[in-house]
């Protein structure tokens, strides 16, 4: 075959697959092989030693044949390159695999990139299978994500590249990354590998081994990284842990905002680890000192104090007595008279009096009253209750006659 021939062979062979685009020279596969008298056919594997080095083919003395193999530069490798010198030199040993068969001539067409491109589709396919780690080279960084060498060129979508959003991808180039395969389509000379799984991986790797080190009642150091109705997630190294809004402080928090801010650094309490569910229940108040355990070593039974009513409920008020600290009024406590409903004789942010009549360190409970600072209203004399006697009386009418009146003139003449 002429040199001239050669060139204008090479110009129909697919210079690259730096688009994914398909490999053109598949069709040449489909050619029907060559000569009847050729000992070779399309898709045959053969060897030989390289014996010519032009600036776009090479040619292979086959083994064990008088048959010239020829190498456009295109087949050589799937790199770049701008002359076969960069990665082939005379009387090196090849392997390649048979891509067309000349009619008239005992030349033949051969490629090193298809069969290391088949070989390199077969190990893909089994990293797939089995959810394999394999290694890649980046070799191109476009917008949608990264290109790599996996023997074959293989894509990375910038959203299967990390759990995180990553801006700057020019700084993978050149690196050596671990992926796995996502999905292979030979035909179309497509690889799609994902990267962002074995990252997850890690992660999970590290968040189990930090749950596991976590002992229930340590205080730790934490920052709060988001904000929910119910409570805030505050991170604590590899893992985020949820501190319920109860837990945000010994005040009343009627909004979590009220009590921290996302990048605000805290100290936390851990109650509870679930390494399963990955679950950390964190308390950022208790990590504290308790400003009822202060309260109840600073007070007694019988102390009178001023406070402010925070809460109204069927049952009673709720009355704070220092910061972060409430005690409960009875309905019963509020009144020597009946109430009905507390709200009847108190009111929310009412400044009131009180008197502790009770405390309960290991529930942390204060019972207060009102009315014991009040006197009891005097209770209203009652009737004092008549004797049982007996009254005689005389129901005869005056004009009745008498004894006197009926015998008198009879006794008159006597001499007693």
């Amino acid at each position: 075959m002429a040199t001239e021939d050669i060139k204008n062979e090479e110009s129909n062979i697919e210079e690259t697959q730096v688009n994914d685009a398909p490999d053109n020279s598949e069709e040449l596969q489909n050619e029907t092989a060559a000569a009847d008298n050729s000992p070779f056919a399309v898709g045959d594997t053969v060897t030989g030693k390289i014996f010519n080095i032009e600036d776009k083919f090479v040619k292979v003395q086959v083994d064990d044949s008088d048959y010239e193999g020829i190498i456009p530069i295109s087949q050589l490798t799937n790199k770049r390159i701008e002359h076969p010198n960069d990665i082939i030199a005379l009387d090196d040993a090849v392997t390649a695999t048979v891509i067309k068969v000349e009619d008239d001539a005992k030349n033949i067409i051969i490629s090193i990139r298809k069969l290391d491109e088949q070989k390199a589709y077969e190990d893909l396919k089994q990293k797939q299978d089995a959810d394999a780690t394999l290694e890649g080279t980046v070799v191109e960084a476009v917008k949608a994500g990264l290109v790599l060498d996996v023997g074959v060129r293989g894509f990375i979508p910038a959203s299967l590249l990390s759990d995180e959003y990553i801006e700057d991808l020019e700084q993978f180039n050149g690196q050596t990354l671990e992926v796995k395969v996502e999905d292979i389509d030979q035909e179309k000379n497509r690889v799609i590998l994902n990267r962002k799984r074995i990252v997850e991986g890690e992660k999970s790797k590290e968040r189990q081994a930090e749950l596991e080190d976590l002992e229930i009642g340590s205080i730790i150091d934490g920052e709060v990284v988001r904000t929910t109705t119910f409570g805030a997630f505050i991170n604590i190294g590899s893992v985020d842990g949820l501190a319920h809004i109860s837990e945000l402080s010994y005040s009343r928090v009627n909004s979590v905002e009220d009590a921290v801010e996302i990048g605000q650094k805290v100290k936390v309490k851990v109650l509870d680890v679930n390494p399963e569910q990955e679950r950390i229940s964190l308390s950022v108040k208790q990590a504290g000192e308790s400003p009822f355990n202060k309260f109840i070593d600073a007070h007694n039974t019988g102390d009178v104090l001023t406070g402010t009513v925070k809460r109204l409920v069927d049952f009673g008020a709720f009355v704070e007595v220092e910061p972060g600290v409430e005690g409960l009024v009875h309905i019963s406590e509020i009144a020597h008279d009946h109430v009905n409903v507390p709200g009847d004789v108190l009111k929310e942010e009412q400044e009131i009096e009180v008197k502790i009549i009770g405390l309960d360190k290991d529930n942390e409970k204060i019972s207060l009253s009102i009315k014991a600072l009040e006197s009891a209203p005097a209770k209203p004399k009652q009737a004092k209750r008549e004797e049982n006697t007996q009254v005689y009386t005389d129901d005869t009418e005056d004009d009745a006659p008498t004894l006197g009146d009926v015998f008198g003139d009879r006794f008159k003449n006597l001499d007693l």
